[in-house]
């Protein structure tokens, strides 16, 4: 498999916000958000056996059983992804993969939490989601849409509604789109995020990117 980078840090989203995580990126990702802040995932990496990664997370964990999330780019573009799921739960570590809702789910072991996104028309990504991938949630899994304006707050909030997200997964979240360091795009004020799931009354978390508060939004292995 081709790993970006393998590193320690504080967890910024989901419901795992604030909790020491050990991250593994793989590098390779389909998808082109407009407002995407790991492009440095899409190419590169090193080749790296399921051996050589498990060995990695022993040594950044002390040994110890451990929060892991797989991320990207996109993991599930890699096959390895699952099998090195398996591998992580069987040593004892609690294993969270983020997808961009675009690969099928179906196949990661049931013990993993599974973070899926789905991708809002101001991505440029829009009508990306697998509808199938709405079977395989269960209650202890998460569904974020990040949001960069008012538009995607509605295309969210319907999606959220018709779907019964709240009744299928442990957290829905919005998070707004964080400001690019270098101006390509444009944030979305987090108050205003807030008055509108309140104005709607929905049964969604608000998430904001922690990583970002705590060090330059433009920092990697963080």
């Amino acid at each position: 498999m081709v790993i970006t980078e393998i590193f320690r840090s504080i967890q910024g989203e989901s419901t795992y916000a604030g909790l020491p995580c050990i991250f593994v990126r793989l590098t390779g990702c389909n998808l082109r958000c407009t407002w995407c802040d790991t492009a440095y995932a899409f190419h590169g990496g090193k080749k790296m056996s399921i051996d050589d990664v498990m060995a990695r997370v022993a040594e950044l964990s002390g040994g110890s059983a451990a929060l892991v999330e797989l991320t990207g780019g996109e993991p599930l573009l890699q096959p390895e992804a699952a099998p090195l799921a398996e591998r992580l739960l069987a040593a004892g570590h609690t294993v969270l993969v983020e997808t961009s809702g675009e690969r099928p789910i179906r196949d990661l072991p049931r013990e993993v939490v599974k973070i899926v996104d789905v991708k809002c028309p101001d991505s440029g990504e829009g009508g990306t989601f697998r509808m199938e991938n709405l079977e395989a949630l269960d209650g202890k899994d998460e569904v974020k849409f990040v949001i960069a304006g008012r538009r995607d707050y509605e295309f969210a909030r319907e999606f959220t509604l018709q779907h019964n997200l709240a009744g299928r997964v442990r957290q829905v979240l919005f998070s707004p789109v964080f400001a690019d360091p270098k101006g390509t795009w444009p944030e979305l004020e987090a108050r205003l995020l807030a008055e509108w799931i309140l104005a709607d009354r929905l049964p969604v978390r608000l998430g904001l990117q922690l990583h970002k508060f705590i060090w330059d939004p433009a920092t990697q292995g963080v």
